[in-house]
């Protein structure tokens, strides 16, 4: 079969745009008639910031595609050791979308988890994965941006919160370890949010942009590799991707793509790179000293913690942050979807 990537840019809806890239890329020929199917999408700060979490219409535009089509639909994430994913759930309005289409919402770190041996591990040997991963078809829901420990974070990176909140140990080894997350829960398709992206200090304290976009694939190496391509970086410079081709997982090779819609060759975003913020900078820091055992390994890492929170406290509302977030509100195409109003019409609810 050949590879195909989608891009289409968002004209009027969100949703017609996610279906219009899903079937570009020929979803059905990867996610089986009436099969439950997990949407895995990125909520990985609860301090609501466009850009830094998958948007509802995105999700949305998802479930109005496949909803005839397949079995039950359930939203999934992890929570990570400085987010709830409850609360982003909240934040992104994407508890909205649950509520509206009558989808369940799984906090994976809360479920059941089911131990998987494998051989050839880069990092791992055994894996504890989300009970619910292996008994349904997974579509990966990521957003477009940077990243200050991969250089962008999409379709393979998203699978990192599939693992438990305590995944943050294996960061000085994350472009090996992510080669065996997705060996485990490799995801059957890929829908890639890029109508509201983040570049700079991402994937938390970075920029939003508006980049209308949405793009789909039934390969999630080859859509990631596209990504960073559209993004303004060389495919072939970022490890992780050149790992996971390397180990079977997809194509990684541009010249075994086949781009439908617009030309990825005639779009660059230009997206600036990440650079670590203060909590990341502290966390390599004390991971590669001598009081790494004592900074990770005992209650001392509660305080850490806790630091890291008022960081991020003080960054969002007493710097830029809220500046940011009320920019992308303010937009007259993409931030209804973050206003109750929108929802109280679509869903009727009293409050």
């Amino acid at each position: 079969m050949s590879i195909v990537v989608s891009i289409v840019k968002v004209r009027e809806s969100v949703c017609d745009a996610v279906q219009e890239a899903m079937e570009l890329a020929q979803w059905r020929r990867f996610i089986s008639p009436g099969a439950d199917v997990s949407l895995k999408v990125n909520l990985g700060w609860d301090l609501f910031m466009p850009g830094s979490i998958t948007s509802p219409w995105v999700v949305e535009g998802i479930i109005q595609t496949i909803r005839n089509e397949v079995g039950r639909i359930s939203v999934v994430e992890s929570d990570q050791v400085l987010v709830s994913s409850e609360r982003a759930l909240r934040n992104s309005f994407i508890d909205r979308v649950c509520r509206r289409y009558n989808i369940s919402y799984i906090n994976m770190s809360k479920g059941t988890f089911k131990r998987v041996s494998f051989d050839n591990g880069l990092v791992f040997k055994v894996l504890d994965v989300p009970e619910i991963l292996l008994r349904t078809e997974m579509i990966t829901v990521p957003v477009m941006k940077t990243h200050d420990k991969t250089i962008l974070t999409g379709p393979i990176k998203n699978q990192w919160g599939c693992l438990d909140k305590l995944r943050h140990n294996f960061h000085l080894v994350i472009n090996d370890a992510l080669v065996d997350v997705n060996r485990v829960v490799r995801p059957r398709f890929a829908v890639l949010d890029a109508t509201v992206g983040m570049d700079g200090n991402a994937p938390k304290s970075g920029r939003p942009r508006i980049i209308e976009r949405v793009l789909a694939s039934g390969d999630f190496v080859a859509l990631e590799t596209i990504q960073a391509q559209v993004m303004g970086f060389d495919s072939t410079q970022i490890p992780h991707i050149r790992n996971c081709a390397e180990h079977g997982l997809g194509i990684a090779d541009l010249r075994q793509i086949k781009v439908v819609g617009e030309d990825y060759r005639q779009l660059n975003f230009h997206f600036m790179p990440a650079k670590h913020n203060l909590v990341s900078v502290v966390e390599i820091m004390l991971r590669k000293s001598f009081l790494h055992s004592l900074s990770f390994k005992t209650p001392l890492f509660q305080v850490y913690c806790a630091g890291a929170i008022v960081w991020y406290w003080i960054w969002y509302y007493l710097f830029k942050g809220y500046k940011l977030r009320d920019e992308i509100l303010s937009d007259p195409k993409y931030g209804p979807q973050w206003r109750v109003e929108t929802w109280k019409n679509q869903i009727g609810e009293n409050s």
